[in-house]
Order: structure tokens, then sequence, then C-alpha cells
């Protein structure tokens, strides 16, 4: 069990302090995302920008670092951690990112270091008498090289100096790209995660995986292939073929949780969207229905391959109407289908449930 961002239901995300509350709740792993500063340190952020999980907007010495940059084919305005020094990082306070969550906790915790979450795991494992995990992603592996900040290397480089490069480590690496994943297995035995992602998903059901104009590109396929003219999406590694490739550099593969479990709305007035099935003036998932189960984890195992899903979280509005509001029916659902592993903005929950 993977505590997402930490326990980033009750905290805000990617601090130490989330990290140490989900060590506490009982996670086996926690999961640091991997973006780079400008001199070239390794810091947990979700995104390459700023704003939406720090007060960098409240700080007027950085108001001249807004800028506009390419994320995965969308020009965004906003700071990017990418033009801020490890210094200037850490005068930034962590704030919650889902609104409906508490934000009592915002401007409390500074951002961490990756050293600094090994480090911590490290102290905890040895204060708990048992062995905790890390489940880094580098995060848009393109845009970083791009600006000449190598992500993988770097990764690998903390690895090493952590004595944790190397497959009997507790640690997976995980990215939506392929080719940087390729690049760390060609160093490094690391255990190694696809990530695999859609655009949407449909009223019937279907997983859809084109991307409207304007939208970034990575939500329906792995963006260097996009660089690099390769036309196929995330739902290759659900086929025969992708999965016998992702065998070649990964251990498992890491779905959003429909590739499992999908969906379908009901449209009764056939206006194309789903209808409020639970007359609360919102539409939401709870105003959707579980459909059978895909034979994706069956077919990854019979190839030697892992499946951890994601991402699993409490709030009504993002449960199915099939869970009945309760989110430990969500978690027993996947696990009875024998899925190897999950990230959650809720340890304790999902620990319940096991």
């Amino acid at each position: 069990m993977v505590a997402h961002r930490g326990a980033s239901g009750y905290l805000p995300e990617h601090t130490l302090a989330a990290y140490t509350k989900a060590i506490e709740l009982g996670a086996d792993f926690i999961e640091p995302d991997l973006v780079i500063t400008q001199d070239g340190v390794l810091v947990v952020r979700h995104l390459p920008m700023l704003s939406g999980t720090t007060n960098v907007a409240e700080i007027a010495a950085f108001a001249s670092k807004k800028t506009t940059k390419d994320i995965d084919g969308v020009l965004v305005e906003d700071w990017f951690v990418s033009d801020f020094t490890l210094a200037e990082i850490k005068q930034l306070r962590a704030k919650q990112a889902f609104s409906e969550r508490s934000q009592a906790y915002n401007n409390l915790y500074e951002i961490p270091t990756f050293n600094e979450v090994i480090a911590l795991v490290k102290e905890k494992s040895a204060q708990l008498g048992k062995t905790i995990g890390i489940y880094p992603e580098t995060k848009h592996p393109a845009f970083h090289e791009a600006l000449n900040l190598p992500i993988s290397d770097k990764l690998l480089e903390v690895l090493t100096t952590a004595g944790w490069n190397d497959k009997s480590a507790p640690v997976f690496v995980q990215s939506f790209e392929v080719s940087n994943l390729q690049y760390i297995r060609s160093k490094s035995t690391v255990k190694i995660i696809q990530l695999l992602s859609c655009y949407d998903v449909a009223l019937n059901g279907d997983l859809i995986f084109e991307v409207p104009n304007g939208e970034t590109v990575s939500y329906g396929k792995p963006y260097d292939w996009h660089l690099q003219g390769d036309s196929r999406d995330y739902s290759y590694f659900t086929t025969e073929a992708g999965l016998n490739f992702v065998k070649t550099y990964a251990d498992g593969i890491g779905p959003w949780k429909p590739f499992i479990i999908s969906y379908k709305g009901t449209d009764a007035n056939q206006d194309t969207f789903a209808d409020d099935m639970n007359a609360d003036g919102k539409i939401n998932d709870a105003d959707k229905t579980a459909l059978d189960p895909s034979d994706l984890i069956e077919r990854a195992h019979a190839k030697g391959l892992q499946v951890h899903a994601y991402t699993f979280r409490n709030e009504s509005r993002r449960l199915l109407s099939n869970y009945h509001n309760n989110p430990i029916l969500e978690y027993q659902a996947f696990y009875n289908l024998g899925l190897d592993g999950l990230f959650t903005d809720f340890t304790d929950t999902a620990l319940l449930a096991r």
C-alpha cells in the first residue's frame, strides 16, 4: 500500500509531515513526486508548477519569476521549480491542493528534497523496526531533459548514495513516460513501474485516449512517444504486445483504476452528459455505476508483471454508486481481483480494508 503524496487526505501533500503521518498510519511505501530545481536538486512536488501546492503567489519577491512554459503540449503560466534555486524553494511553504480538504495546515511546512525524504524513511524504519519503502515518480522527464535538467541521472545518483540503487532495495520507480524508464533500466536493476493513463471515461464505460485540442497530450499517451512521432497511446500497454513490451524494462504497470474497473453513466435525457442520479445538484463519480472488471490484472500476472492501481480516495464524490459512500467497499472490490498494490490518499482506510 502506497501513501499517495504522503497522507495527502489529511495534510498538505509532499511534506515531511504528510509522509510522517502516512508512515504512522501504516503505509508500506510513501510516494515522492520528483522535480528539479534550477541548481539541479531533486525536490518533491506533484508538478513542475508551484502555485497549486505552495504559497509562491503570496511572496512579492518571486512575482517576477512567473512565466509561461510548454508542459506536454500546453502553454502554462505559473511559477516553475526549474526557475528556482533550492535556497529559494526553501522559502516557500506548502498548502493543501484540494479545496474540500482541511486548509488548517497551509503555510506551515517547507518543501523537502528527495534526500530529506529518504533520510526520514530510513529514520522511521529504524524506529519502527520494519522497512518502509519509497515509490518515486519522475515528473515530466521530457520537459526537464529539454531544460538540461537530467532527472533520471539525478534519481539514480541519489539512490546510489542512499545504497538503494538495486532490485533488492525498498524502491519502485514510476513514470508516465517510457524512454526515461528504459534509460533507468539500462543503468540499474531498481524495480520499475510503467504508469498508464487515459483522458476520460465515456458514458458507456469505454476509456477515452483521444485528447481534445488544448488539453495536455500526456493524458492519453506517453509524451516522449508523442515527441518522437509515435502514435501509440496508453491502450497499447493493455494488449498482449504491450505487456510483453513493458516486461523488457519494467516490473509492472500502474494503471488508473478504470483500466481495471470502469464505470458507466446514465443519460436518460440524451444530452450526451451523465445524469445527476443522486439528485445532489452535481455530476461526479457518485452518479456512475461500476462495470464488470477487465482481465488486465490476470493478463499482467500471466506475464510476470505486478499491477499497482491509483488513486483511492474517501470523498463521496469520488466513490461510485456501487460503494454506497463506503470507501472500504471500493478497496475490497480491487483487492478481491488480486491487485498487488495501490495508491491511496488515506492510508488508514486502505489498511482497514486490507
